[in-house]
């Protein structure tokens, strides 16, 4: 079996730093993991540590190069912190996963994960996703999109981010959306895998669908931000069915303020490295 794991890399250097040791951690007994990471950093540091990083894991360095100017912004100021899209941005970061897609198609990788600069994986991540023999599967990873919001899931079930089962024409209220939203919450909260309708962020692709007309690619006609909304629309229509595995989930470095609780996260799982 042979993986390439790879992602674009726009990151600070410290939470770049624990994503490297999260990736030295990973379990590929039986597996030969090939690394691949595109440099799109706009820090001399990062690119540095991101060099590192692929001296470590005897990976390769790509540059982004010339494309459309970056327009990705991340804020993180007190009490409301979030990052900024628009289509400009969506439509880089889904070309530079589209080289990634090509690059893994053209070597003839056995299936591809993606696992973005910003999270922290538990061990047996890979070999896990690996044994579960699914054609597109993400481990979870929980994220308060604002410092006071609650934790919420990397994956929805329809749209851009609909988390609450709807059937036919049913309408519903705010109440009713939020009792909904909950018990999917508590669904994913239990260890199991479970089909959705979108996700990202650590997702395993088979090489059916790195051979297929599956891409990050922005669909014209529809408004979502982000390129995994595209690649996930994408996939439904080739005939994939989505799934998310909640056995091992990962920690989402989002913010500054999320880099103390990595210490925790790794002597949770045991990290061999640090």
């Amino acid at each position: 079996m042979r993986i390439l794991a790879a992602s674009p890399v726009r990151q600070k250097p410290e939470i770049l730093s624990e994503y490297g040791i999260s990736l030295l951690n990973l379990k590929t007994h039986g597996i030969q993991v090939s690394f691949l990471f595109i440099d799109d950093n706009i820090s001399l540091d990062s690119s540095l540590v991101l060099q590192n990083i692929a001296r470590a894991l005897k990976g390769t360095v790509l540059k982004a190069g010339s494309l459309l100017a970056p327009e990705y912004m991340k804020e993180d100021n007190k009490p409301y912190s979030r990052h900024k899209w628009n289509r400009i941005s969506t439509f880089r970061v889904g070309e530079l996963r589209n080289r990634i897609l090509e690059y893994a198609r053209d070597r003839d990788f056995d299936g591809l994960f993606f696992v973005d600069s910003d999270l922290l994986l538990h061990p047996d991540t890979l070999k896990h996703l690996i044994e579960l023999d699914k054609d597109i599967i993400s481990e979870i990873y929980w994220t308060r999109w604002s410092h006071a919001g609650p934790l919420c899931p990397q994956v929805w079930l329809y749209d851009n981010y609909t988390q609450y089962e709807m059937k036919g024409e049913e309408l519903f209220n705010a109440g009713q959306i939020r009792e909904r939203t909950q018990k999917f919450y508590d669904m994913l909260r239990k260890p199991g895998v479970y089909k959705v309708g979108g996700l990202g962020g650590c997702t395993l692709l088979s090489k059916k669908v790195l051979h297929s007309k599956v891409s990050f690619t922005p669909i014209y006609n529809l408004s979502f931000n982000g390129e995994d909304r595209h690649f996930c629309v994408r996939a439904a229509v080739n005939g994939f069915e989505l799934y998310v595995d909640t056995t091992y989930p990962a920690y989402h470095i989002y913010r500054d303020s999320d880099l103390p609780g990595c210490k925790e996260f790794k002597k949770m799982c045991a990290y061999a490295q640090t």
